[in-house]
């Protein structure tokens, strides 16, 4: 079969795209690109958000406009709340939940030629173990996802990944390594780890295994190649793991920090299990250890019960860290969610404000990150993707930089060493050592 894949959401979305593409490959079939005509269309869906709903219904209609003739799978989180509506949709072959990926090839070979949309959407909280895909050896990425975790035991107030992913469930620290070995032997230079919440890694193994415990072993079996962390709650990160960034240097200096406010009492009614002076704490001591690491983290505007004082605590909390960049989301209500029926919802304009506000910040900060980069020598991933405006190579630092750079295709997928020569408002540009 021709296979298609359209992944929306997170990173964990995206390893499992792949890993689904690997099952694939390796019984046989065969992926397509965007255009090309495919057999078997597979929807990766996202619904963290009413938007993200829409975007996913859309997406699977416009899969099926395109590809009339093709066997149409809908999988992900979306799949996993929402079976019945997105069965409903003319054209859809098969719904598949996040517990059912795991086995979704033996799925798709059990479909019969016409008839009614099978459902596979099974209890997800009832699944307490971590079920693994290949390793994705054959994908067309620079650098390799390796997921180690799913699943979340908290109950954020705004968020219904708990009901979608599942309680947590940790990756074998033996498997995880086995993965991992693949992935480099498959030439990645780097492999970003990822799980829905990261920070738990282990808490459910025999062995109480942490993150900071597998990432010290994964960083003397990658090295050279080198390895970064997708999110880590700030309750979650300690000294065990500041300390790994002084041992290994393959572990990316980039940590992704998730604040979504910086008011306590917001913080409290969103049921997340620090205040903000933990947050201050965390960036203060990282920036003093870690010379030159990019700090982000993400932002909730427009939380139901968050006044002009709440979001002034804030901005001010954000503009007096050395914060590299913030991700900014005007809150949305999600049916299934606590906060959805809560009162004081903020008006859109008023949330709108305040998302300027803080994109405007970010945009400083951004600026004024990679400006202190100028005329250093930084090393590099070669990506598959041109600047748009040079056409020049783009490479990630493992600061999170993306550097425009004048290189030839051969280059890509390699470790460079490059010169920060230019910075504008929205690009960074330099030269690779030797040129």
């Amino acid at each position: 079969m021709r296979v298609a894949i359209k992944t929306l959401g997170c990173r964990q979305n995206q390893y499992e795209s792949d890993g689904l593409l690997e099952a694939l490959r390796l019984d046989g079939q065969m992926r397509v690109g965007p255009g090309e005509e495919a057999d078997l269309f597979i929807i990766n869906t996202c619904t963290v958000t009413k938007e993200a709903d829409a975007d996913s219904r859309q997406m699977i209609r416009r899969a099926i406009r395109d590809n009339p003739s093709a066997r149409v799978v809908v999988t992900g989180c979306y799949a996993q709340v929402a079976a019945g509506e997105i069965a409903s949709i003319p054209g859809v072959d098969l719904v598949a939940g996040n517990g059912e990926k795991i086995r979704l090839l033996e799925l798709i070979r059990g479909l019969a030629e016409k008839g009614p949309p099978l459902i596979a959407v099974g209890d997800i909280q009832r699944i307490r173990t971590f079920d693994p895909l290949p390793p994705p050896i054959a994908g067309s990425r620079s650098r390799a996802f390796l997921k180690v975790q799913d699943g979340c035991n908290y109950r954020c107030t705004f968020c219904i990944i708990p009901e979608t992913r599942g309680p947590n469930r940790s990756q074998a620290k033996e498997a995880a390594l086995r993965d991992l070995r693949v992935l480099l032997g498959a030439g990645y230079p780097e492999v970003v780890l990822t799980g829905i919440h990261l920070g738990t890694y282990g808490r459910d193994l025999p062995t109480r295994g942490s993150i900071a415990g597998l990432l010290s072993e994964m960083l003397e079996v990658a090295a050279p190649a080198r390895i970064r962390l997708s999110s880590l709650d700030p309750h979650e990160v300690g000294e065990d793991l500041i300390g790994l960034f002084g041992r290994f240097g393959n572990l990316c200096r980039h940590l992704h920090l998730p604040l979504q406010s910086g008011d306590d009492r917001v913080l409290k009614l969103m049921r997340r299990a620090y205040k903000a002076e933990t947050f201050r704490r965390l960036v203060e001591r990282l920036a003093e250890a870690v010379p030159g690491i990019a700090i982000g983290t993400d932002v909730i505007v427009g939380f139901p019960g968050e006044g002009d004082a709440e979001f002034e605590n804030t901005y001010k909390l954000l503009e007096g860290l050395p914060i590299a960049y913030l991700h900014v989301f005007s809150y949305s209500p999600r049916d299934g969610t606590v906060a959805a029926s809560m009162p004081d919802q903020i008006p859109k304009p008023v949330k709108a404000a305040r998302s300027f506000a803080l994109r405007s910040l970010s945009e400083r900060k951004w600026h004024r990150f990679r400006r202190e980069l100028l005329d250093q020598s930084l090393t590099a991933v070669v990506l598959d993707r041109r600047d748009a405006r040079t056409g020049h190579l783009e490479a990630l630092t493992d600061n999170y930089v993306t550097v425009a750079f004048d290189a030839d295709e051969t280059m890509v997928g390699r470790m460079v060493d490059l010169t920060i020569e230019e910075v504008s408002e929205r690009q960074t540009f330099g030269r690779m050592r030797g040129v």
